[in-house]
């Protein structure tokens, strides 16, 4: 909880705060350590029915309300066809009125602003406040895959960056390739994992050994790998929901193998149960210009449950530069790697949850704080804010 009088940050997420969990939210409870949260749900058509079945959209009007201490949540509304190409300029503004009207109710100047979904937000404050783009994906890369135009987020992006005083990219391809388009300042930003608490072995129905998947099961994974390892008669745990436009007809063939099963989607507080009855955690990607860009989260809550992981060729898991997860790229080499890793070495479960902890959230959000000044860095004796 932050303290009294503690600054005010924008954070314009890319979910809805009681959506899915993603590096976003994690992120704002980390900061919460240190300031105040205003944080900014995706705007919604005030005619789609979402809104109305989230009862968001009664008053046919934005909504501020705080969830827990410290949080307030804004949940905006747009107009039709907001996504439009057309409309969307209108859409900006329309959200920018909601923001400034959200900050008049709160009788505050922001401190900062975050844009965490590529939302061009960061134009047009006041001079002092900071702006900060946070990239937690390749937007541009993952254009396509999210339902957007390349060529639109890729205009996003160009104004987003000359908009930022500050970017941070979430894995060390994204920051090398803003730093070649000329942003200033870009550091890099990690995903970072929770602690997880150790689950009572639970007996699985699978014949043993087998390979996990947590996550949304989407076109980021490679289901060929997945399908080696059935073949190889390696029991798959896939745990998350499913994008339905990925491997339409394949996937069902693999999810009807006696030795594959699926859990759809299951609350977060209940993945330590999931990862007791998984042998090896795997990250199967595939290789695309998104996927190069990006942090899996589900690596390190694999090393963080004292799993072994196995991992297609990424650059950020070369970033993480442990032998504690096997990379292996191919059907036929990743079988092999999953097989081997799935031999128990118990005495390797605490150096895996021990190194999961030296990337934790909380040290994730400790340099967030001191990149934005909420805490002295090495170099400065008091917080920007108060200075």
């Amino acid at each position: 909880m932050p303290e009294p009088g503690a600054p005010l940050i924008v954070l314009g997420a890319g979910t809805p705060w009681d959506g899915v969990p993603g590096t976003d939210r994690r992120m704002a409870a980390e900061l919460l350590r240190h300031a105040r949260v205003l944080w900014v749900d995706p705007a919604f058509s005030v005619v789609t029915r979402h809104g109305l079945r989230q009862g968001t959209a009664r008053r046919f009007g934005p909504s501020l309300d705080e969830p827990e201490p410290g949080l307030i949540r804004l949940r905006p509304v747009a107009p039709p066809l907001h996504t439009r190409r057309r409309v969307r300029p209108a859409t900006r503004a329309v959200l920018r009125a909601q923001i400034d009207h959200a900050l008049r109710r709160l009788g505050e100047r922001p401190y900062a602003v975050i844009d965490s979904r590529m939302g061009r937000m960061l134009s047009g404050w006041e001079p002092g406040v900071r702006r900060i783009l946070y990239g937690t994906d390749d937007f541009v890369g993952g254009a396509e895959l999210m339902g957007g135009d390349p060529d639109e987020v890729r205009r996003d992006e160009r104004a987003s960056l000359d908009d930022a005083d500050l970017v941070l990219a979430v894995s060390p391809t994204l920051a090398d390739r803003w730093r070649g388009l000329g942003a200033r300042d870009v550091r890099l930003l990690p995903n970072g994992v929770s602690p997880l608490p150790v689950a009572a072995p639970r007996e699985s129905t699978l014949p043993r050994p087998v390979a996990g998947v947590v996550g949304q099961l989407s076109e980021r994974i490679d289901i060929t790998f997945l399908e080696a390892l059935a073949d190889a008669d390696i029991s798959l745990l896939l745990v998350g929901p499913r994008d339905p436009r990925w491997a339409p007809g394949r996937f069902e063939e693999l999810v009807a193998r006696p030795h594959v099963r699926w859990t759809d989607r299951q609350p977060y507080e209940s993945l330590p149960g999931w990862f007791a009855q998984m042998d090896v955690g795997v990250t199967p990607y595939a290789r695309s210009a998104f996927n190069r860009a990006s942090f899996p989260l589900k690596t390190l809550e694999y090393l963080a449950a004292g799993l072994p992981a196995v991992s297609t060729d990424l650059p950020a898991t070369r970033w993480l530069d442990t032998d504690l997860i096997t990379i292996a790229d191919g059907p036929a080499a990743f079988v092999d790697a999953v097989r081997r890793a799935a031999v128990p070495r118990p005495e390797l479960v605490a150096a895996r949850r021990a190194f999961a902890a030296g990337h934790s959230w909380q040290a994730r959000g400790e340099v967030l704080a001191a990149a934005l000044g909420l805490v002295p860095s090495r170099t400065e004796e008091t917080p920007t804010w108060q200075s």
